[in-house]
């Protein structure tokens, strides 16, 4: 996240690990503006719809300015996807295909959730299903673009543990599936955060370091990879 509180220490973790891909997290919604510094950007999804239709952002250089920073810090970035999955916004997707030809990204989310299992609210689901209306939108503007065949991990956000991690592997389909998930350590300084992502992302970072996930991805024949391997 270019705009992220944690960006600095963000490149730093990035430099330890040379092997890792690092993505631009494209943001729209919270927090403060790349493009024009001290402004803040929509608070909520509604408030970005409105903005957009009244052309009180631009997400072409909005997006320019974040992949501008972190280009220039020294990521080359192997992928990229947007907070809150904004891109599902045509003119965000026409921002994001723009931006990635420029800089050479060739990854893109494909943010439509294959399903998992019982774990899902509701409501969740209903969004996924809706989601999924965009898919043909999504296939013609990021035509030339690489993206996984399925993707998966948005109907069971807050809820990950490691019983969900096994019901995932197990549903997985054949093909390549990226998992979002959103793993961390529930520090006091998470805890004043504005996000209600706090003790499940020491649930999320459990069950992806479990013993019984990584026996689950072995009897499977699952293969952790790469979007850079893969390229």
């Amino acid at each position: 996240m270019a705009n992220g509180n944690a960006f600095d220490h963000a490149l730093e973790c990035a430099q330890m690990s040379p092997t890792l891909d690092v993505g631009v997290h494209l943001v729209l919604v919270q927090g403060e503006s790349i493009a024009t510094p001290g402004r803040a950007l929509p608070e909520t999804l509604k408030d970005l719809a409105s903005a957009l239709l009244r052309r009180e952002i631009d997400p072409n250089i909005e997006a320019t300015a974040q992949v501008q920073r972190i280009v220039d810090a020294g990521i080359r970035p192997s992928h990229i996807d947007t907070h809150k999955h904004t891109h599902l916004f045509p003119s965000v997707l026409s921002a994001i295909a723009k931006v990635a030809k420029e800089f050479d990204i060739p990854w893109v989310r494909r943010p439509f959730d294959y399903g998992t299992g019982p774990t899902a609210g509701m409501i969740k689901q209903a969004v996924s299903t809706g989601m999924k209306l965009m898919k043909p939108n999504f296939a013609k503007t990021l035509e030339g673009f690489h993206m996984t065949d399925y993707f998966t991990g948005f109907q069971i956000t807050g809820t990950l543990d490691t019983k969900a991690m096994l019901e995932t592997i197990e549903t997985l389909p054949k093909g390549l599936t990226e998992f979002m998930c959103h793993p961390g350590r529930c520090t006091s300084e998470l805890r004043a955060a504005p996000t209600r992502l706090k003790e499940s992302r020491e649930k999320e970072l459990a069950a992806l370091t479990s013993p019984d996930v990584r026996r689950a991805i072995e009897k499977r024949g699952i293969v952790l990879t790469s979007y850079r391997a893969i390229a």
